[in-house]
């Protein structure tokens, strides 16, 4: 469970694109001597914010990161006969990110997932949101922490390669209170990891709750195949039913005898079929076994195809499991792909959604002298 307080792109146009590679990656020393960490332009926001993408390599896995959104742009992986390949959703360049797209790799919040009808009331106030997934609050809002640019720097790590991303959301935005300052350290560790921790204080109470966004499909980049033979393994014994809008009931219920039910590992199409609803499939929160706050096994994913294995831990309550339900062919990402139904899948460890309305739910509200503290690793490897 969260512990609080106390303790590239596309290098411009093809015929700039070697000048530009050249003359915008970084020297190791200005880099502060990290090693496997480089940088390089990425583009420029429609209001001319610069936007640099991180490259970290470690083990056998390259991670690369861009500054806007603090968003994982690729993960570049084996699979069981050594062919590396891409195993995310996104696209070749910034152009994409700024437009509309499902949150492809992006840090999400202040709050992740949902809060119902946009409101809230905290210590007596209430408080009115943006509703950017009518009816409800979606992943902070029209401008969450997806669509700002976060400062940079690289960090040495014993464990590898990092860089920390910080941003000072102000008082208000989005409808939040208080002025919260977050920070999230990416890490790729020799054992093939990428390990992502995240901090946050504020002067006033607000909700929080911090997550990843990243869509994987183990088959790799170059796959036009779903995530549906992946078979998917959660540390989850219960979970959080939601109404027709995605939003909990305040249960927490068992998964036996339900389509939901990943604690032994099984294929992600074997029982989707049962999953009925507009557009169907899995969006739910999977309350996790561990409850002590530390580090635990939370999900596993396994590709027969590749044998590439994706294994998730986390120091959360919850992961929400999303089966890309929403991918409907609008979004034409990296190499040309049309991203379809079921073409990618999230494990996005956070508090449990709408978590302000639920007394019952792990507290989700930060408040000043407290320091909010997440962390979450994902593990490649193959069989």
């Amino acid at each position: 469970m969260n512990a609080f307080a106390t303790g590239v792109g596309r290098a411009h146009a093809a015929l700039f694109g070697w000048l530009a590679l050249m003359a915008i990656v970084a020297p190791a020393s200005a880099l502060g001597d990290v090693s496997g960490l480089s940088k390089m332009d990425f583009g420029k926001t429609k209001d001319g914010q610069a936007v640099e993408l991180y490259t970290l390599k470690n083990g056998k896995i390259t991670v690369k990161i861009a500054t806007y959104g603090a968003t994982v742009v690729s993960i570049e992986a084996p699979d069981k006969n050594g062919h590396v390949d891409d195993v995310t959703l996104g696209f070749d360049s910034l152009e994409g990110y700024l437009g509309e797209h499902p949150y492809f790799g992006a840090t999400v919040g202040r709050v992740a997932n949902r809060i119902a009808k946009g409101k809230f009331t905290l210590d007596g106030k209430d408080y009115s949101l943006a509703i950017n997934n009518p009816p409800n609050t979606l992943h902070g809002g029209v401008k969450g922490f997806n669509r700002v640019v976060w400062k940079a720097e690289p960090v040495q790590s014993p464990a590898g390669p990092s860089v920390r991303m910080t941003y000072v959301s102000p008082d208000g935005q989005e409808g939040y209170p208080g002025k919260m300052t977050t920070s999230v350290t990416f890490t790729v560790t020799a054992n093939d990891e990428l390990r992502i921790e995240y901090k946050a204080t504020t002067d006033k109470a607000t909700p929080i709750n911090l997550s990843n966004h990243t869509y994987f499909n183990l088959g790799g980049g170059s796959s036009d195949s779903s995530i549906l033979d992946h078979e998917l393994t959660l540390a989850a014994s219960h979970y959080t039913p939601v109404d027709d809008t995605l939003i909990p009931t305040g249960a927490i219920a068992p998964v036996v005898g339900t389509p939901v039910d990943f604690t032994k590992a099984t294929s992600i199409g074997a029982r989707i079929a049962a999953m009925t609803g507009d557009p169907g499939g899995y969006d739910h929160n999977f309350a996790l076994d561990s409850k002590t706050g530390a580090l635990a096994f939370g999900a596993r994913v396994y590709d027969p195809k590749t044998g590439r294995v994706l294994e998730m831990t986390t120091t959360e309550p919850g992961v929400q499991f999303y089966s890309g339900n929403f991918l409907d062919g609008t979004n034409v990402g990296k190499k040309g792909r049309v991203y379809k139904k079921h073409h990618g899948l999230c494990l996005e460890a956070q508090h449990f959604p709408d978590s302000i309305h639920h007394a019952n739910f792990p507290n989700a509200v930060l408040k000043p002298g407290e320091t909010y503290t997440q962390t979450t690793v994902y593990k490649f490897s193959t069989r």
